[in-house]
């Protein structure tokens, strides 16, 4: 049987496949079950975009999970002709972790929405981006609970008027971004549904990345929350607000480029005209930075009104991986220790009790 050595080292270990599996199209992801979303949903451009790239990475079927937790983009899973997993509200990256640490020939990814992984599965998401699980992380932001008819999230912006906050939210929103980076995760991106190449070009490079990566992915519900990101579409809108992040590039953005970033007095970011600041003076994007600090910065430039939106990779860079340290130790204790499961158990500190 002829093998291809992919080079990928971000799919679970898996480099050595079957030659006729790197074969597969776009419609071999796609699964015999109806499409279940609302009309207008922004779940379907993302699906597409998925069912799209992940021929590129040359993976048997097979040896692909989609977990997911509870909401709309939990259904996920049925629509993608893989294994897959609808599991329990806010704890599918406990889940997805367990499959990567006993399973290393697997390629494993997580889809969520703002309330299930910030809101009852926040626990879990932090611990799996601090650990460095080999996982991949699709975190659909809506802004709204979708799929229980409309509450406010935890991505909500402040202000916000729902049937569970008539009078407007006083809750100051999380920013799912910032706190990827405050968990210490190695891998962390941004981008619209809207945007087919960039979310190709950004779950390519998640797929690729060793470790946990975490795609926040804006995301429109048309029927609780429809347009939310709408001003980040409209022409002579989109031009100014968002800020495309290019790894080795300066910082620009704007209709013609004439506006850029550059760091403040205090070690922060701003946004200013070139023509007053300079060229000179733009931030060149680095995402392989060790220090978190420089992509804390650029994800604090972000606001809730969406003036200004940042959008690519805001970090990638190398840590050790959880799931190998926890294999490794693994086979550590079975070449050290006598093969005496209650010895292993009970360790060195054992008490008896007397009657």
């Amino acid at each position: 049987m002829t093998t291809i050595d992919l080079g990928l080292p971000g799919l679970g270990g898996q480099a050595l496949v079957p030659a006729s599996e790197t074969k597969l199209s776009p419609k071999d992801f796609k699964s015999d079950q109806e499409v279940r979303w609302c009309p207008g949903c922004g779940d379907y451009a993302v699906l597409a975009a998925v069912q799209g790239f992940m021929p590129r990475l040359g993976l048997k079927r097979e040896n692909t999970v989609f977990v997911s937790g509870i909401g709309c983009s939990s259904r996920f899973p049925y629509y993608m002709n893989t294994y897959g997993m609808h599991s329990i509200h806010g704890r599918a990256p406990a889940i997805a972790t367990g499959l990567a640490v006993t399973r290393p020939d697997l390629s494993v990814w997580v889809v969520t929405g703002d309330g299930d992984a910030l809101s009852i599965g926040g626990n879990h998401l932090i611990h799996t981006l601090r650990r460095n699980v080999n996982l991949k992380i699709l975190l659909f932001n809506n802004r709204i609970y979708g799929l229980t008819k409309g509450q406010y999230s935890p991505t909500s912006e402040t202000g916000k008027v729902t049937k569970s906050t008539p009078m407007g939210s006083v809750d100051a929103p999380f920013d799912p971004i910032s706190l990827a980076l405050g968990a210490g995760a190695t891998f962390v991106a941004r981008v619209l549904d809207s945007d087919r190449a960039g979310l190709t070009d950004v779950l390519t490079a998640a797929a690729e990345h060793r470790g946990t990566a975490l795609v926040e992915i804006y995301q429109n519900c048309p029927i609780f929350n429809d347009g939310a990101f709408e001003v980040l579409r409209q022409p002579g809108q989109k031009e100014r607000r968002l800020i495309p992040l290019r790894h080795g590039q300066r910082l620009r953005f704007g209709a013609n480029k004439e506006y850029g970033v550059v760091r403040t007095g205090s070690g922060g970011l701003e946004t200013a005209k070139v023509s007053g600041v300079g060229e000179e003076t733009l931030v060149v994007h680095d995402a392989t930075l060790e220090d978190p600090t420089y992509a804390f910065a650029l994800s604090r430039l972000c606001s809730q009104n969406l003036s200004h939106t940042v959008t690519g990779v805001f970090r990638s860079v190398s840590r050790p991986i959880y799931d190998d340290q926890v294999r490794a130790q693994v086979e550590q204790a079975r070449s050290t220790t006598p093969a005496d499961l209650q010895s292993l158990l009970a360790g060195k500190d054992t008490w008896a009790v007397a009657g």
